[in-house]
């Protein structure tokens, strides 16, 4: 071997060992104070607000041949045969005051008896107040506990989508998990079987028993009700819906007052701006589309015309058929609602009264009626 081939290695490591040593690991970023970044202090302020809800109920057996007579008579199998069911989900302490829980109607809709379950895993017995399937939103109420937390409420009609949030809930019966992300998308609808739908969209873990949970933004306030997931498998795939604590607090206040939801009308048909014809014709306008109003109806008093589009109610932009038929229905009967149209170009605002959905004739308005 040659000396030029010598000295060609002896040189390379005389130069790695004058080169400064370097750290095994890659060192880990500061922060200020020398603290990671954590919600762990928000998760311990929410938590105790959250609760596991164990239902059991009796439904009507569904099997087919227990209507056939014939099996009936030599089967001996009764005329109505139930089993029991049990479920589990998650619901919010609102009012620790009276002992108010804010749930999903679908937890709870099959309930004979319900017990909530707290966080430092006391039981305790609940009462139903009432339920309202059209918005998947049910009020229990506690008696006679001691020590329970209130969560604050927050303002879910100020959301964006990409703010943060965390969901608080009993996944698969496991017990209190949190799962964080961020808002999604906002005024989600056609999502399930509910007539009034304005669904918060998160991708923050939703799994079955996280429904009734608390959805929650990172000042620690109650932004939304989970209720539903997005899936072809029964698990989360980054979709999950909330009912917003606006629509939520609407409907418990009612039936906190009367048992159930009292829904009102204004007497309009309404639609969504989606034809290019009607986007060209209103120059536009972003709103819901007054398709019919009947006659002596609270509307047609005060103005209201076939072709207006409301653009806003009580100050909050209306941008979908669905957001204005939602907040007609959970307004007040007897409260007015303020109401701004546009029609022709012209902008200008009318006071209506909200009424009962029954009509004198006693017959029910349709979905699309307001």
């Amino acid at each position: 071997m040659t000396a030029r081939a010598l000295a060609s290695p002896l040189l390379l490591v005389l130069i790695f060992c004058l080169l400064p040593a370097q750290p095994a690991l890659t060192q880990m970023p500061e922060f200020s104070g020398g603290k990671l970044p954590t919600l762990a202090p928000l998760v311990r302020e929410v938590t105790p607000s959250v609760v596991n809800i164990a239902v059991r109920g009796r439904v009507k057996e569904n099997n087919p041949r227990y209507r056939d007579p014939l099996f009936r008579e030599f089967l001996g199998a009764p005329k109505e045969l139930e089993r029991e069911v049990q479920a589990v989900g998650s619901g919010v302490i609102v009012d620790a005051q009276h002992g108010y829980v804010l749930t999903a109607n679908h937890v709870v809709a099959q309930a004979a008896t319900v017990q909530v379950m707290t966080k430092d895993g006391r039981r305790l017995d609940a009462k139903l107040v009432g339920r309202d399937p059209g918005t998947d939103i049910a009020v229990l109420r506690v008696q006679g506990a001691q020590s329970l937390k209130t969560i604050p409420m927050g303002d879910s009609d100020r959301l964006d989508v990409g703010d943060f949030v965390i969901a608080v809930g009993n996944p698969f019966g496991l017990g209190q998990t949190v799962t964080s992300g961020i808002v999604s998308a906002l005024g989600r609808t056609g999502i399930g079987e509910q007539g009034y739908e304005n669904f918060i969209q998160t991708d923050a873990a939703i799994n079955p028993g996280n429904s009734g949970g608390a959805l929650v933004n990172l000042r620690g306030e109650l932004i939304g009700i989970n209720t539903a997931i997005f899936s072809t498998g029964g698990g989360n795939v980054g979709i999950g819906f909330a009912v917003p604590i606006n629509m939520a607090r609407r409907v418990m206040d009612q039936i906190v007052e009367h048992g159930h939801v009292r829904r009102g009308r204004i007497g309009v048909s309404i639609k969504d701006m989606t034809a290019p014809a009607l986007a060209t014709s209103t120059e536009g306008i972003v709103g819901a589309l007054i398709a019919d109003v009947r006659r002596g109806s609270p509307a047609e008093q005060v103005g209201i015309q076939k072709g207006d589009v409301i653009i806003a109610a009580d100050g909050r932009t209306i941008r979908s058929a669905a957001q204005l038929r939602n907040k007609i229905s959970l307004t007040q009967i007897g409260e007015r609602l303020q109401l701004t149209l546009a029609r022709k170009g012209a902008i200008s605002d009318v006071s209506v009264e909200v009424t009962p959905a029954v009509e004198t004739a006693g017959r029910v308005y349709s979905s699309r009626q307001q």
